[in-house]
């Protein structure tokens, strides 16, 4: 039984100015919004021994009562923001951030208090410089404040079911995390692996840091995978966000929803 679960925020378009502006594919046109890529956020849920693992925290949307939708959706799935007990951050753009801190009344809280938010130490420091506009600064301070802060460097192990990778590409602190649990092994690529598209249409993607890099991890993660079975998390997908190799009559591979 699969035990992974997408929290999905929501369909956007992002143009040069970085902003992520929501999109309806059935009121909006793309016409209306030149230069601009579409994607899906899809943070992850996984169910393991240890309780709860939260990959990537999303955009931070809310609803109208100012609820966090990463909140809404975990307890949509019965499950309370406190049984997360770690927060597997791949990298600190803030359209990965949002949901890691709940702002209320100009207040900034840790938005899962029990959690251990890892992180790759170089990207913090990266992005705590507030030298880009792709990071937003003041959910950093509050995590800084929390103590819930874990800093990792390059690769190892979280606990016995969770190890990470710092694999660069997308950004140069950029990590990679393999969670095997419930008989499962589930890879959560971040935006190295963002959506399945990118294994089939291998490309040099101009929004990666190293876009060389990150094409040839794309390739490994699928080669490495696919024949041993792994579960992919596709954060930006538009089609499988949660998806499993399937082995065609010619011995190749294709990628199908996980069941």
């Amino acid at each position: 039984m699969i035990q992974a679960h997408s929290l999905f925020e929501g369909s956007f378009s992002v143009d040069s100015s970085k902003k992520f502006i929501p999109f309806d594919k059935d009121k909006d046109s793309p016409k209306d919004r030149p230069g601009s890529l579409f994607v899906h956020v899809h943070p992850f849920l996984i169910e393991s021994a240890a309780g709860l693992i939260l990959c990537d925290a999303g955009l931070g949307m809310t609803d109208d009562d100012g609820n966090l939708t990463i909140h809404n959706n975990i307890r949509k799935l019965g499950f309370e923001p406190t049984d997360v007990k770690y927060v597997l951050m791949s990298h600190l753009h803030k359209d990965h951030t949002g949901g890691m801190v709940e702002f209320r009344d100009g207040v900034g809280r840790i938005a899962f208090p029990e959690a251990e938010y890892i992180v790759q130490r170089g990207e913090w420091e990266d992005a705590f410089s507030g030298h880009s506009s792709s990071y937003k600064t003041d959910i950093f301070d509050v995590i800084q404040r929390s103590g819930n802060l874990v800093l990792v460097e390059g690769g190892g192990m979280v606990n016995q079911e969770i190890s990470f990778e710092q694999n660069g590409g997308h950004t140069p602190h950029h990590q990679a995390f393999h969670i095997e649990t419930g008989g499962e092994h589930y890879f959560f690529g971040g935006d190295v692996l963002p959506e399945p598209e990118e294994i089939f249409r291998n490309f040099i993607a101009k929004y990666d840091y190293d876009g060389r890099r990150a094409k040839e991890l794309r390739q490994e993660y699928w080669e490495e995978g696919a024949p041993n079975d792994w579960i992919y998390l596709f954060y930006h997908s538009k089609s499988i966000a949660i998806g499993r190799p399937e082995q065609r009559e010619d011995g190749t591979y294709k990628l199908i929803h996980a069941e």
